[in-house]
């Protein structure tokens, strides 16, 4: 598959780093087509991946990962263009955290809404599917490492074939299907946006990213 990863960070490389191990086609979109970190990361991968700007990424993929810092993805999302979106899976990773006061940061969009459904309401012909924002990056692409796999992640939207798709997307990640709880639609993203909160003190706390949380009854 043709995927765009959009975000030169750690995740956005963490991400498409395991996608072009799996065999898909990845272009990572940042804002310029020739980022230092987009060149470094298609440069590991011996031609396997390439780079464009946050358009060129968006037209090339058939499926979007939105691994943007969170405080500036509708930005980018703007700047991918509306009409490359139209009809396409976004998966969103990214949390709006406020480092404006420093740490711990806060959430720059809370409450009465998340990311996720401001992303949706912005493109409304897209197809936003949050996921996997709860948890350090390693974790999301290597679940093996903790507990033997057995452990739990979250999904929501409000297109329940696009959360198939992902669903199925993740299992190839090496999620077990037990483990992939569907939230249910969109607005389920405020409450695993707001869960970062409490991630980044127990991280805090335990100076170790690689945890996660179980559901248990």
């Amino acid at each position: 598959m043709k995927i765009a990863v959009l975000g030169t960070g750690s995740v956005g490389d963490t991400i498409g780093s395991k996608l072009v191990e799996l065999g898909h086609s990845v272009m990572m979109g940042s804002r310029t087509a020739d980022n230092e970190k987009a060149k470094a990361f298609t440069g590991k991968h011996n031609g396997k991946a390439s780079a464009g700007t946050f358009a060129d990424a968006t037209a090339f993929g058939e499926l979007i990962f939105n691994c943007t810092a969170g405080g500036g993805s509708l930005e980018a999302l703007k700047l991918a263009g509306e009409d490359n979106l139209k009809g396409k899976v976004i998966i969103d990773l990214a949390n709006s955290l406020d480092f404006s006061k420093g740490m711990p940061p806060t959430l720059s969009v809370v409450n009465t809404t998340s990311l996720a459904e401001e992303i949706q309401k912005a493109f409304p012909a897209a197809k936003v599917v949050k996921a996997l924002n709860t948890m350090w990056c390693g974790l999301m692409v290597n679940p093996g490492m903790v507990n033997g796999g057995d452990h739990s992640t979250f999904i929501c939207g409000n297109d329940e074939g696009a959360k198939a798709q992902v669903k199925d997307l993740l299992k190839t990640f090496g999620w077990q299907e037990k483990n992939i709880l569907d939230l249910g639609d969109i607005t389920a993203a405020r409450g695993t946006e707001m869960y970062l909160t409490l991630w980044l003190r127990i991280y805090g706390a335990t100076k170790n990213g690689a945890f996660n949380i179980k559901i248990v009854s």
